[in-house]
């Protein structure tokens, strides 16, 4: 069974787009789906051996793929690896800006080096690969970057420090596509709300104990897919969304929306698009039948 893309089979033919994080989660459901549309996917990651299986996943599907191991917080091999891929491919056409990630703590409790690592990891790195792709190669051809941010509009009790991040790279969004405009590169964002992905079973104690209650805050009462974050990136890569950049665009259900004071009842009205056929449902939410 192939990527149940909403997006025709060519869209993509021949262009060459780098995915950070691509060995899990919402980066290995968007290779995917890039490369179901023609796309060489080029995923990036820490992990070989993760790369890998999506590379050998998506060749299995009749797509086409490559890895490059990188952590996206070195500036000497970030360097290195975006100027493999041009030597590699010729040129890179877009950047899905994905690498990320944290872990749950009270402002409080966390110290120094532990805010800076999350910072350097959602924040420096996805300033380092953009500002690579564009200086080694977008500067020249044009192009187009997504960077994916997260739900901090209400602020990110338990995770202050990626809110941090994430809000700063926003506003870098931002910044990127006045600076880059002349150029032809277009830069905007994604911000997703809770996913129903392989991470949250990463999660330990009380913040495993809350997710399967995470749906009760969303207004459409689920998690999203990992094909519904995808599909909004894909999108912003389109040729349809030429005339958008700088924007940020929340695929959250309406979270940011919930009120005490407008309560929503409960419903089963919000159907998810199941387009990743690679998908598998997280086993905390196997768990809790969700």
């Amino acid at each position: 069974m192939p990527y149940r893309s909403v997006f025709r089979e060519d869209l993509f033919s021949g262009r060459n787009i780098v995915v950070t994080g691509g060995g899990s989660g919402i980066g290995r459901c968007t290779a995917h789906e890039l490369a179901s549309l023609g796309a060489h996917v080029m995923l990036v990651g820490r992990k070989p051996e993760r790369l890998a299986a999506v590379v050998a996943e998506i060749t299995q599907d009749g797509g086409q793929a490559s890895a490059f191991v990188c952590d996206i917080r070195e500036e000497t091999r970030v360097q290195a690896v975006v100027a493999e891929m041009i030597a590699a491919r010729g040129r890179i056409d877009a950047l899905v800006n994905n690498a990320g990630g944290q872990f749950p703590s009270p402002l409080a409790l966390i110290n120094q080096k532990g805010f800076e690592t999350v910072v350097r990891t959602n924040l420096v790195g996805g300033f380092l690969f953009a500002r690579e792709c564009f200086t080694q190669c977008m500067r020249d051809h044009g192009g187009s970057i997504v960077n994916i941010v997260a739900d901090f509009w209400n602020g990110m009790p338990g995770m202050g420090h990626s809110g941090a991040a994430r809000a700063g790279m926003v506003n870098l969004t931002q910044t990127a596509a006045l600076e880059w405009a002349p150029a032809g590169v277009r830069v905007n964002a994604v911000a997703p709300g809770w996913v129903a992905s392989s991470g949250l079973d990463t999660y330990e104690g009380p913040v495993r104990a809350m997710i399967p209650k995470l749906r009760d805050a969303v207004p459409l009462k689920r998690l999203a897919t990992e094909a519904e974050i995808s599909a909004a990136i894909v999108f912003l890569l389109t040729d349809a969304a030429a005339f958008i950049t700088g924007e940020t665009m929340r695929v959250d259900g309406g979270a940011p929306l919930a009120s005490g004071v407008w309560p929503t009842p409960e419903h089963d009205r919000s159907r998810p698009f199941e387009g990743f056929h690679r998908a598998t449902t997280p086993k905390i939410l196997q768990a809790k039948n969700l």
